[in-house]
């Protein structure tokens, strides 16, 4: 059996250590704090800061794992490549891991080498050279650090006054050590989706039934699948999905995100790893859900095939406050609802807007979605955070 070091601990990395566990692979579980969601199913755990080169070299050494399976973007990826050369699988491979822990790198291959759709876009290393790139991309505009995670530090520029300030939360909220940004001409889209692929070593690449979803401060608040998208876009947001995938190479499940705009499918991101969006498939919506996916693609277990068994949708409870002690309610009246599920993902601490667990319902597949939706949204107000 496989010895797997996961690199972030959150609600993603903890499904997923589940999903490992289930077959038998022993999980190691990394991240900067302890009792992190995944450390607490996982075999062994370590706390380290992931962006010190030496001390990734000296966990690796320590753990000699088979796979190292990143769930973060602040990790010294560049370590990849030598690890790579030891012998041990990055996951997808470290030319995807480190492409995409910075948006400017997947941006650039997708739009440049790829030919790919996307908005157009700048990069700004200070306030003053943000003013010139928003000149050059128009007002609005979108606001993002180079790296970060769950929306941080992500905003809408409407008119000059918000460019310094933009510019400061962006830093506030910038992960790592790159002080970065990309800004992106606003893209007038009429939906968004999250298209999960799957790469295999020696079978075909395979893709999920769309996943949308609803977005506030950058971060997801409700995803449901299957979205709704024609046929034509969703053959060229599969495309583009295969030529991105297939250039950064590797196996695993990667989280394409595109716009769907009357003109077309723009690409979005691309995360290499499961995504939040995802936690959709938790609802049983599909044979296999996305973790156990993308385990299954990384030890080269054939998947036959990914078929959508019911409609279904997900809905974040979210925090209002800080805690070093957040405790639950409503867990009871959340069960007793039918064709409902729910994620508690035991966070240690809380702040305001932290995910802190998921809703989750499923219904037949002649279900209109937003009725779905909806109850995936009033399940979720039932459950009380106490801090």
């Amino acid at each position: 059996m496989a010895k797997i070091l996961l690199l972030g601990s959150g609600e993603l990395g903890k499904e997923f250590v589940i999903a490992a566990q289930r077959i038998g692979q022993t999980i190691i579980a990394v991240d900067n704090y302890e009792n992190a969601p995944a450390m607490q199913v996982a075999h062994g755990f370590d706390v380290i800061n992931m962006l010190d080169g030496s001390e990734l070299d000296r966990i690796i050494a320590k753990h000699q794992p088979d796979f190292i399976v990143p769930e973060i973007e602040a990790i010294r990826t560049e370590r990849f490549y030598d690890y790579e050369k030891q012998g041990i699988t990055v996951v997808p491979s470290a030319k995807a891991a480190n492409f995409t822990m910075n948006r400017k790198a997947i941006r650039d291959l997708a739009a440049k080498e790829l030919g790919l759709k996307t908005a157009n876009y700048r990069y700004a290393t200070s306030a003053s050279e943000l003013q010139k790139a928003v000149e050059e991309v128009g007002i609005p505009c979108v606001v993002k650090p180079l790296m970060s995670s769950s929306g941080k530090g992500q905003s809408t520029i409407k008119s000059q006054e918000d460019i310094e300030k933009a510019w400061n939360y962006a830093v506030e909220g910038s992960r790592g050590d790159v002080v970065e940004v990309i800004v992106e001409a606003f893209v007038n889209f009429n939906s968004e989706i999250t298209l999960l692929t799957v790469t295999q070593n020696n079978n075909p690449t395979l893709f999920c039934a769309p996943i949308g979803h609803r977005q506030e401060r950058g971060d997801y608040q409700e995803s449901w699948q299957p979205a709704r998208i024609s046929d034509k876009d969703l053959f060229e947001a599969q495309d583009m999905a295969e030529k991105v995938t297939e250039a950064l190479g590797g196996a695993g499940l990667f989280g394409v995100e595109f716009f769907l705009a009357d003109d077309g499918v723009y690409f979005s991101e691309l995360s290499p790893r499961p995504h939040d969006t995802g936690m959709v498939t938790l609802a049983g919506t599909q044979n296999f859900n996305e973790f156990e996916l993308h385990l299954r693609a990384i030890l080269s277990l054939p998947i036959f095939e990914i078929t959508l068994e019911k409609n279904g949708a997900s809905a974040v409870i979210l925090a209002s406050e800080n805690s070093t002690n957040p405790t639950f309610s409503g867990l009871e009246k959340i069960a007793a609802l039918p064709k409902t599920d729910f994620r508690i993902f035991g966070k240690p601490t809380s702040r305001p807007y932290r995910r802190m667990g998921v809703s989750l319902v499923n219904y037949t597949l002649e279900t209109p979605i937003e009725e779905i939706v909806e109850k995936a949204k009033s399940a979720a107000k039932l459950i009380t955070i106490k801090y």
